[in-house]
């Protein structure tokens, strides 16, 4: 990338677009009775994929954005369980059958703070009230610093077939700054644990643009996550968002590498990653060549959700726990984010879905647009537009605004073809955003992620 791309979109605030309407768009006018509607009118043999949100940790890291929250008693996580399971059942009751599911993801948070025996509970609830496909592909993130072999037998057991490993860097001073002490011995004993117990397919989690990260230690924590053969890599921006994550405040912000900084860091680690065979997937992905993300980019079928890049091509997503978001054919229902207004529902016998997003046909239409170059770095909008039988035309202000791209170097046009070169691949959400037709609506008091 080029020094007068970097200078022009430093600073910049975009998207990151897991999802299209972006959740600043959601709204109360999508609740429980909404959302059970939508859970309703699903056909008893719909594909579907389940996310289930655990927002507890043993402690908080400050460089943390999701929805979590830090506890040493077990006794507030042995209550959500319960929510769980109650959750479970009024979604698979409004249901009414047991839909097959094809992928199935524990989030956080840390869904190992959650005991053998609670994870296994959950887990036969689930497969009560679903039918989980033999092939199922079960995910479940993890905290190297606090599972157990106990654990990842149980694990195991469950049927869990890929893990991700947090590790973000392996420098001391970037590990003590977030808070988040964590040795290359821990990890690799725990990958080890992993794929002892038969969890062969194993993510690593790396970030840059953390407090006292640089080109040099950046690159040496790549080279060291890369000698424990991961499947996959995935190469996160740090977001400081601490408007939004309070924690985030702690961070030194005189030390948070600025735009060409975290453009050279992640430069520097994805050459290294991809010197050693790896796939470059998406935006910020990494896998194997037989991998089934790579294999998916390959075949032109790679999706994009609230995880990242994914291989679920499922057309309903069901999400569980407080903050979850369901992705339905009508739109998207986010449960309450706080546990306090999750378990109210819950109690009272409610979907605890807080907000959403019901779609129009416009929206739909930009979402794939989206998508596609999220995915693929590139898009036919004739193609996408024949598919919603919407002419070409709809698109004239966009393509106006591409040309203006196109001349500053960030893609390449052919007609209705759009294509984002390599050299630019970093600044793809610049691209996507054009499509983005909600984006000047977005109160302005929702600000986004750092495009670089």
């Amino acid at each position: 990338m080029t020094p007068d791309l970097i200078a022009r979109y430093d600073g910049l605030r975009l998207p990151r677009y897991t999802s299209y309407p972006t959740a600043p768009h959601f709204t109360p006018e999508v609740d429980g009775l909404v959302h059970a509607a939508w859970l309703a009118a699903l056909a008893p043999d719909a594909a579907a994929s389940l996310y289930l949100h655990v927002p507890f940790c043993a402690e908080l890291c400050l460089y943390c954005g999701c929805q979590t929250t830090a506890t040493r008693r077990y006794a507030p996580v042995a209550a959500y369980v319960e929510l769980l399971e109650r959750e479970i059942d009024l979604v698979a009751d409004r249901i009414g059958s047991r839909l097959p599911i094809s992928h199935l993801h524990w989030g956080g948070g840390t869904p190992t703070i959650l005991r053998g025996s609670d994870l296994r509970r959950i887990h036969d609830r689930l497969t009560d009230r679903f039918r989980l496909e033999r092939d199922a592909d079960i995910a479940v993130e993890i905290d190297p610093r606090t599972i157990t072999p106990a654990h990842v037998e149980v694990l195991a057991s469950m049927g869990v077939n890929r893990a991700s490993v947090g590790v973000q860097s392996f420098d001391p001073l970037v590990q003590q700054t977030i808070r988040r002490i964590q040795s290359f011995q821990e990890t690799q004993r725990v990958v080890n644990w992993l794929r002892s117990a038969g969890i062969d397919a194993v993510n690593l989690d790396l970030m840059y643009g953390l407090p006292y990260q640089t080109v040099e230690n950046v690159q040496d924590t790549a080279e060291r996550v890369l000698a424990l053969d991961p499947d996959r890599l995935s190469l996160f921006g740090y977001a400081h968002v601490p408007w939004m994550k309070r924690h985030q405040a702690l961070l030194p912000e005189d030390v948070l590498p600025r735009g060409p900084e975290r453009v050279a860091q992640f430069a520097a680690a994805a050459e290294r990653i991809e010197k050693a065979g790896y796939v470059r997937v998406g935006l910020d992905h990494f896998a194997k060549p037989d991998d089934p993300l790579a294999v998916a980019l390959e075949a032109g079928e790679l999706k994009r959700n609230f995880q990242g890049y994914t291989t679920d091509r499922a057309p309903a997503l069901i999400g569980l726990g407080a903050s979850a978001i369901s992705s339905l054919p009508q739109g998207y229902a986010q449960n309450a984010p706080s546990v306090p207004a999750y378990r109210t529902a819950i109690q009272a016998g409610r979907l605890p879905v807080a907000r959403g997003v019901a779609l129009t046909p416009d929206d739909r239409l930009c979402r794939e647009v989206i998508e596609r170059l999220m995915c693929d770095l590139a898009v036919d909008l004739a193609e996408v537009c024949g598919r919603h039988k919407v002419e070409v035309a709809r698109f004239e202000p966009e393509l106006a605004r591409i040309d203006v791209l196109v001349g500053e170097g960030l893609a390449r046009r052919r007609g209705a073809r759009i294509e984002v070169g390599a050299d630019a691949r970093d600044l793809v959400r610049v691209v996507s955003a054009v499509f983005d037709a909600r984006l000047n609506e977005v109160d302005r008091t929702a600000r986004h992620a750092a495009a670089l």
